[in-house]
């Protein structure tokens, strides 16, 4: 065949891919929760051509299965179409560093808090054994697990559930049942979306793709250390970490894998 015929032949199909990748975007960008008393308050779109490192720093490397092997390597972190793309890789590339993977994760600590409100993070990643995928928030201003966690997405392997998760001085002490801190909510792996949380003065609510998956109210009355979040200042940290003692080990044979993200919202109530 003619190069010239081919290229006309390919020509519908190349538009209608670029015409459905932009009406994608542009489903994604207009996307509101439906319940209209959230206003949006700050957002980062990953819409530039780097990270905005006025708003995130890199996550440094540090002991727990979560950042043990972080790296500030650059080819873990990218800006691709729109979306923040953090990688796990083999660590092929990095002699000076000992550490047999390397993973990508960005915080906002100290940058970017948020006091009570919505956040919304819109996320797609691949799956793999001992990828572990995940958009959390920890208190600014005291630590764990007194501070509060709250976990709006972990991923585990090539499961097609995700888990969502709040951990305190209370669920640390074995309280794990009155109230229940924890719920998994079944997703396409294949497809991005939407995990968020609402923290109220007396509730958490957990949400995938704007439906309530889970609440976690506070006890009445309080017990110690149980609802640590309050107007309290919480950062969010998005990590794609490899192995640890609850994922498990690592398959090299999945490697690289990667964890798109194409946005994370701030929502407060107008009320």
């Amino acid at each position: 065949m003619k190069p010239i015929t081919t290229l006309l032949l390919l020509l519908p199909i190349l538009l209608s891919a670029c015409t459905a990748g932009a009406n994608e975007k542009e489903r994604s960008d207009d996307w509101r929760p439906k319940d209209r008393s959230w206003e949006l308050s700050w957002s980062d779109e990953f819409d530039g051509e780097e990270i905005d490192w006025s708003v995130w720093s890199k996550t440094p490397r540090h002991r727990s299965d979560w950042n043990n092997y972080m790296s500030e390597a650059e080819e873990l972190y990218a800006i691709r179409e729109g979306k923040l793309v953090l990688r796990g890789i083999a660590n092929s590339g990095h002699p000076e560093d000992s550490a047999r993977y390397l993973t990508g994760g960005i915080w906002g600590k100290g940058k970017q808090h948020f006091t009570m409100g919505r956040i919304d993070v819109r996320a797609r990643f691949d799956s793999g054994g001992g990828f572990w995928p995940a958009i959390w928030m920890l208190g600014e201003d005291a630590g764990w697990p007194v501070g509060g966690e709250i976990d709006l997405m972990e991923h585990l392997n090539r499961d097609d559930i995700v888990y969502q998760t709040v951990h305190s001085g209370y669920t640390q002490a074995g309280n794990k049942t009155n109230p229940a801190p924890s719920v998994t909510t079944p997703i396409d792996i294949s497809a991005f979306n939407i995990y968020s949380v609402e923290v109220h003065q007396n509730e958490l609510v957990f949400l995938v793709n704007d439906s309530v998956t889970h609440s976690y109210p506070r006890l009445d009355p309080a017990a110690e250390h149980q609802f640590p979040f309050r107007d309290r200042d919480f950062y969010v940290i998005l990590s794609a970490q490899l192995g640890g003692s609850w994922v498990g080990a690592v398959n090299p044979d999945d490697l690289p894998v990667e964890m798109e993200i194409d946005w994370v919202r701030y929502y407060r109530n107008k009320e």
